[in-house]
């Protein structure tokens, strides 16, 4: 099979790889439909090593199961199947919790012998776990939402569940990006009154606005502080979904004392700004990697009659191989979400 494959800094290839085969009883080997780059494949795209052997990329898709598992029992060969960003057993005692992300025999896909999403299939372990079957068909228009519930919108979904957005409750989104996108989506959709969005790339901040933002901020550093703090007076709901220490500093200058941080971005950083001051603020931190496995099914009812509809952070399709040019375009700002079909 082809697949898109990482060996280093900016060097993102599609070679052909051996075609996935069932290993494990539990698993299911699914052609992949459609599948797309994450903003968090960026980060090893600006700064991984170099190696020899690659690194297989993706973790978004949706596709087809082409062959099941002895001990697979809830899934049959042609099933459209939906596929979290890392695989879980959906038994243990973290799964029972509804924190699939911290699954004991979870993974994730690209690692341990496990596919990348950005390729032709994907053996995926523990596929009655894992997969989530889809009603509709392999051709429907809803696909594009449909995959976002792979990742991105069950990752805003979790920031505005965790930050604590209720009904008439005023939301700073920090980053216009996809996930900063889809969490202005997840807060309006919890009832949030004003949403307020930092970002500074009008095209991205106006489809934000079609989302359910009420205000945008362009200005970044203190200024933009100053700009949040001077048209709400500060917000007690915060969901940063950049990563850098510059968003965590924004959401701390910009949330009230005793107000909650739910952060998404994964973070490029170690040491924040955590000390007394904070401490004498009683500010919350929360939020993390999110367990998409456990609010898929919460939201594919609004997906499929369309109360909400993700998908149109996809901006532009690539074939597989082309996925190369779907990195660059990303990383160079000039596509906000790439969806790549094989």
């Amino acid at each position: 099979m082809r697949a898109a494959v990482m060996y280093g800094a900016r060097d993102v290839r599609v070679e052909d790889r051996p075609d996935p085969k069932i290993v494990k009883p539990a698993d299911a080997v699914v052609r992949v439909v459609a599948a797309c780059v994450c903003g968090s494949d960026l980060w090893p795209y600006q700064s991984m090593p170099v190696t020899d052997t690659g690194r297989p990329m993706g973790h978004e898709f949706l596709g087809v199961v082409e062959e099941t598992g002895a001990e697979v029992t809830g899934l049959k060969t042609g099933d459209l199947v939906l596929a979290p960003f890392t695989y879980s057993d959906n038994t243990c005692d973290y799964c029972a919790k509804g924190l699939h992300i911290s699954c004991r025999n979870g993974g994730r896909y690209g690692f341990d012998g496990v596919d990348g999403g950005q390729g032709e299939a994907v053996r995926v372990p523990y596929a009655d776990g894992t997969l989530v079957k889809l009603p509709v068909a392999a051709d429907s228009a809803l696909l594009p939402s449909l995959l976002t519930l792979s990742d991105v919108m069950t990752t805003g979904h979790h920031g505005a569940v965790t930050a604590g957005v209720g009904r008439g409750d005023t939301v700073l989104v920090v980053g216009d990006g996809a996930v900063g996108l889809c969490a202005v989506i997840a807060a309006k959709r919890l009832g949030a009154e004003r949403i307020v969005l930092a970002g500074r790339h009008e095209a991205r901040t106006d489809l934000g606005r079609d989302f359910g933002a009420t205000d945008v901020v362009a200005e970044r550093g203190e200024e933009g502080m100053a700009r949040i703090r001077e048209s709400t007076g500060g917000v007690e709901k915060v969901i940063e979904a950049v990563g850098t220490r510059q968003a965590l500093d924004t959401a701390l200058g910009a949330v009230l004392d005793g107000g909650t941080i739910s952060r998404l971005g994964a973070p490029q950083y170690e040491l924040g700004p955590l000390g007394r001051a904070e401490f004498m603020r009683n500010i919350t931190l929360t939020g993390g990697a999110s367990p998409a496995r456990a609010y898929i099914e919460q939201l594919l009812p609004e997906v499929l009659d369309g109360t909400i509809t993700p998908g149109r952070v996809f901006d532009r399709t690539f074939a597989l191989d082309q996925a190369p040019d779907a990195y660059r375009a990303m990383a160079d700002r000039q596509v906000l979400k790439a969806l790549v079909a094989p």
